[in-house]
């Protein structure tokens, strides 16, 4: 039990850098506490005192704002960062190493008895406010953007956004990922078929970097057929990152 705990506590060092100290974890993050109650609340549920399983996933819930049903399988590791409207219905499944953030729902769409909820397989990260609708799959390591609503399975390692969610899969979006992970971000969380002007510009800065690297190394690229003597990307050990970040900031205020 102390081992699980001592895990669960890594895991918040682990994925979110505000953490600053073992006790702070243990007594401030709901997201954490969540994730304890509710191995008490499945064992009674498995252990067949349903009621008593559900009176304790109820006091759960007023007390974090998680509402995690105590016939949920959730694995290790999993982490609910900040945690303010978390659902997960009866059926679901959250494997190993997931991430879930605030407003998250894994919800199911009929009435009937049996699987009706979502299955997330290990590594899944599902952005703040998407709704996974359905007895679905999530498979190993797929991204969620925020807001989306999923109600189709996501395979493995891909990323889906938007209302309803699709996989991003054209050679813009796997540009615009790249490139949004050089300048320290993911974009996988944004969609652009939102109709925000923030969001536009933020995918414009993006696409921009995307076609800029592209044509930095198409001219160093020639530099070197010409015989010339292009400088290093590395100097020292240290990238020579050109990206005015504070610039970034200014334009998504």
């Amino acid at each position: 039990m102390f081992n699980d705990l001592r895990e669960d506590i890594r895991v918040v060092f682990d994925r979110d850098p505000a953490a600053r100290t073992f006790f702070e974890v243990l007594t401030t993050y709901p997201g954490l506490h969540a994730i304890l109650w509710h191995r008490l609340s499945h064992g009674l549920w498995r252990a067949g005192f349903k009621w008593l399983a559900r009176w304790s996933s109820q006091l759960a819930r007023w007390l974090t704002g998680i509402e995690i049903h105590p016939g949920a399988v959730v694995g290790r590791r999993v982490f609910i960062d900040h945690g303010m409207g978390v659902v997960v219905g009866e059926t679901a499944v959250v494997g190993d190493d997931c991430t879930l953030y605030h407003g998250v729902t894994l919800g199911g769409t009929s009435w009937n008895k049996g699987k009706r909820h979502p299955t997330l397989e290990a590594g899944v990260i599902v952005g703040a406010g998407a709704k996974i609708l359905g007895p679905i799959t999530l498979g190993a390591g797929a991204k969620i953007g925020s807001n989306a609503v999923v109600v189709k399975d996501v395979p493995a390692g891909a990323t889906a956004v938007g209302i309803p969610a699709r996989i991003l899969d054209t050679e813009q979006d796997r540009a615009r990922e790249a490139a949004a992970k050089k300048l320290g971000f993911s974009a996988y969380a944004v969609s652009s078929d939102m109709n925000d002007p923030v969001v536009k510009a933020i995918h414009g800065l993006v696409d921009h970097s995307a076609m800029t690297d592209r044509r930095i190394e198409w001219i160093v690229a020639e530099l070197k057929r010409m015989g010339g003597d292009a400088e290093d990307e590395k100097k020292d050990g240290k990238t020579d990152d050109r990206f005015d970040p504070a610039y970034l900031n200014k334009i998504v205020d």
